[in-house]
């Protein structure tokens, strides 16, 4: 993104800012004594009737190093920048070596020292309990709220469906979900429940609740918070990977994005609430980096503590601390020391803690659609677990490349200027295509929970519904399962289910709405995976004699698990979408708690990848990244072509030569003019324009507020003033304006590269050490710059893509 020009006053606009994420840091700056002309001038013989211009006592001119304070503003970045990581940790590291300096001198410092070790701890603590706190009051907000859409509890309209008839006297087993307390609308509305009219006035109201939480939701979004929308993932890893964003974690991000995300999910859309709980917990974690000076002051340790907020964030969607952890670690995080590893592990565990304490869903588990399987898998499943994970490398893939072209249709058009439109028409198709299904009207979650479940004697589902399920000869499994009407109605219910969730998600994810994609990707995967399990079962048993089954299921036998293969497309179909593995694999398994059926899932989350990385290399958050234009570097990928730094680096041949700044030759003027002539985020300085000997490096932000801190606050500071970069200035005639001196902002050792270096390393030095820039010299002049945007658009270039989608640096 282009800088604004530089201007007179501009620099309160850079000490200013409402944003919660402004970040007023204070370069520990050295001060620089070894000019005695630095002291103000004290000589009470001057002439009171001449006017002191600071050149020192009799004229003599007076280099001025204001920088001797460090000046709020200096060392920070501008929105849509990246950090320089390299900067950022050295920073780091002299801030603690200082503390540790300071410990041997007194009990007090001591004492400091070892409150710096611990606010580390304590900000983990403090993030765990905030995000599973906001996740326990989503869950039970949003619990509550889809019911309403069905009805209303008479005993108290704060009580959901399932609390209202816990206590009720009248509910039977076949009807456990009836009671007469719990009021459908058309009950309240004209006092029955029978009929086609009934039917109807539950259908209308069922949809306008559903249009009235969108329309809030969408309308929050829109006037309070416009960062509140989507996932937030792929804003997250960008912002890990050292990119600016200010008040994408603000308060009012927070605020709203927990207050629509319940409205959206109750609102029935094809959604879920587990991706914004990672943006939730993020911006829990950035907020309370306010509190501690030593993450508020420096960018990198702040994205050490997002990671960290990041797990935190899993670990209460899905009830995995572990797989929270990885999910970090694998997918989003950027640098992750060990040390964050082992703070993420705890923010995590205190996070699960805190949510298992507010036990939002009544059975005393962290998840909804936690389930146990008893019946072991055998080795010929692994055939059907295999065909799951090919299904959702392929759903990945189709949903991967449909949703992108959709959401660059709506970039690009009309579209995108019409979000509230948009979300209703979105919502109103869902709604009155979901409410005739009995599986599309019920939440996501719940649908899932379903399929995940393992029938036993005690269910009522139509998804249970066997023949002779009550033959209990064999205690309370269910031995000889041929499918009754029941099931074969479910079955279709489901297939058309599946045909729903696939179009609507497509169309939803990306809306300006809270939208999360893991909900939905499961219950693809779930429906698919139950529909085989469901046909395996029955080929077990009307064919038991088959070579395939007759040697490990022998006829009676409970041999098949329909809710084990419902897992394992769940499985599949996320890590299709996403491409995760490890933290996938975890995160299944924390669910339900069934170590021997970690092959099955590995088998099926492995096939999904392969076969989504055949048909396309991104996962979707990383193709949302693209389709933004943000300046990620992914470190997955390889750099397989044969091109050099001068093939990337500015200026290429025929382009106007780089812009410089001299170490010692040019006037407050003339930087000026060059800051409002040009939009680069920096400039080299070199000895002279001659020579192009390279000194250093200043940045541009640097520069405009240390001129303009310089006009403010010194005397005698004018346009004719000489910019110093040098160590000490040579004398100057008399009655000429006092110096400045910038030495303080120079970066003395940026980092370089040689015109013949290969891309495949500049490429690596970028990703490994963060780097904002590279200049590139030959036999020591300095010929160039290459810039982290230069990179990614010569990468883009080299796979056949638009370079110009590359927005920012």
């Amino acid at each position: 993104m282009d800088n604004r020009g530089f201007r007179h006053g501009s620099f309160s606009s850079f000490q200013s800012s409402t944003s919660d994420e402004d970040l007023m840091d204070i370069p520990g700056t050295a001060m620089d004594f070894s000019m005695r002309d630095d002291v103000p001038p004290l000589d009470r013989e001057i002439e009171e009737d001449k006017p002191y211009n600071g050149a020192g006592i009799g004229f003599v001119n007076r280099m001025m190093d204001f920088l001797e304070e460090p000046i709020p503003g200096v060392g920070t970045y501008d929105d849509f920048n990246t950090i320089d990581w390299v900067r950022e940790k050295s920073r780091d590291r002299d801030r603690h070596r200082e503390i540790t300096n300071k410990s041997k001198e007194s009990t007090w410092a001591l004492i400091h020292s070892v409150s710096d070790a611990f606010s580390g701890w304590l900000l983990m603590l403090l993030i765990g309990l905030l995000s599973g706190s906001l996740a326990g009051l989503i869950d039970i907000s949003a619990h509550w709220m889809t019911d309403l859409k069905e009805g209303i509890c008479k005993g108290g309209f704060w009580f959901n469906h399932e609390h209202c008839c816990w206590n009720s006297d009248h509910v039977t087993f076949e009807d456990r979900d009836k009671c007469p307390e719990w009021n459908s609308w058309s009950q309240l509305i004209i006092s029955t429940d029978e009929g086609a009219f009934a039917y109807i006035v539950n259908y209308f109201m069922y949809v306008l609740w559903a249009l009235l939480f969108a329309f809030l939701a969408v309308s929050l979004v829109k006037v309070f918070a416009p960062y509140a929308c989507g996932s937030g993932i792929p804003e997250i890893k960008t912002i890990l990977s050292g990119f600016i964003i200010r008040g994408y974690l603000g308060k009012w991000t927070l605020i709203i994005k927990t207050i629509t995300l319940v409205l959206a999910v109750s609102s029935g859309l094809s959604l879920g609430k587990e991706g914004p709980l990672v943006h939730v917990a993020c911006c829990c974690g950035n907020i309370l980096c306010h509190c501690f000076n030593k993450y508020r002051k420096n960018e990198a340790k702040r994205r050490e503590v997002l990671s960290a907020a990041a797990a935190a964030g899993v670990s209460v969607a899905f009830g995995a601390p572990i797989g929270g952890v990885l999910f970090s670690l694998e997918e989003v995080s950027y640098y992750f020391p060990l040390k964050t590893l082992w703070r993420s592990f705890f923010a995590a565990l205190v996070a699960a803690f805190t949510l298992r304490s507010i036990n939002p869903f009544g059975n005393s588990r962290l998840v909804l659609f936690y389930v146990e399987f008893h019946t072991p898998w055998h080795l010929f499943e692994l055939v059907p677990f295999i065909l799951l994970g090919i299904f959702g490398g392929l759903w990945g893939a189709l949903f991967i490349r449909t949703n992108i072209a959709w959401c660059r249709k709506r970039k690009t058009t009309q579209l995108g200027k019409y979000p509230v439109i948009e979300v209703l028409i979105v919502t109103a198709i869902t709604a009155i295509l979901a409410f005739p299904n009995e599986y599309t009207r019920m939440s996501t979650s719940e649908l899932i929970s379903e399929l995940f479940n393992d029938c036993g004697l005690l269910d009522s589902s139509k998804l249970c519904d066997y023949e002779n399920r009550f033959n209990t000869s064999k205690g309370s499994d269910l031995p000889d399962r041929p499918a009754g009407l029941g099931v074969y109605t479910a079955m279709w219910q489901l297939a058309l289910t599946l045909i729903l969730k696939i179009v609507i998600t497509i169309f939803t994810f990306g809306m300006k709405i809270p939208s999360g994609l893991f909900i939905p990707s499961m219950a693809v995967g779930a429906i698919a995976g139950r529909l085989l399990g469901v046909g395996m079962e029955q080929l077990a048993y009307y064919h038991h004699d088959w070579a395939i089954f007759n040697s490990w299921c022998s006829q009676g036998a409970d041999c098949i698990t329909p809710g084990l293969y419902a897992m394992v497309g769940a499985a599949a179909c996320l890590g299709g979408v996403t491409r995760m593995t490890v933290s996938l694999v975890v995160i299944m398994f924390e669910l339900t708690g069934g170590l021997e059926y970690i092959v099955p899932l590995m088998a099926a989350a492995m096939t999904s990848k392969w076969v989504a990385d055949a048909l396309g290399r991104e996962g979707i958050y990383d193709a949302h990244i693209r389709l933004n234009g943000y300046p990620f570097l992914e470190a997955k990928e390889e750099f397989a072509h044969k091109t050099l730094a001068m093939d990337v680096m500015k200026p290429r041949r025929n382009d106007p030569l780089l812009t410089v700044l001299t170490q010692d030759s040019m006037t407050v003027e003339d930087v000026e003019t060059i800051i409002n002539e040009t939009t680069y985020s920096g400039f080299p300085v070199v000895v002279s324009r001659e020579s192009q000997r390279l000194v250093g490096f200043v940045l541009r932000r640097d520069l405009i507020i240390s001129i303009e801190n310089a006009r403010k606050k010194q005397d005698g500071i004018v346009s004719t003033s000489i910019i110093y970069f040098t160590e000490h200035s040579p004398p100057m005639p008399p009655y000429t304006p006092p110096t400045l001196k910038l030495r303080n902002i120079l970066d003395l050792s940026p980092f370089t590269v040689t015109d013949l270096t290969p891309m495949e390393i500049v490429v690596d030095i970028f990703r490994k050490l963060g780097l904002r820039q590279c200049l590139v010299t030959h036999n020591g002049r300095l010929l160039g710059i290459i810039t982290k945007k230069d990179v990614l658009k010569h990468i883009a270039q080299m796979a056949n893509q638009d370079p110009d989608s590359i927005l920012f640096n």
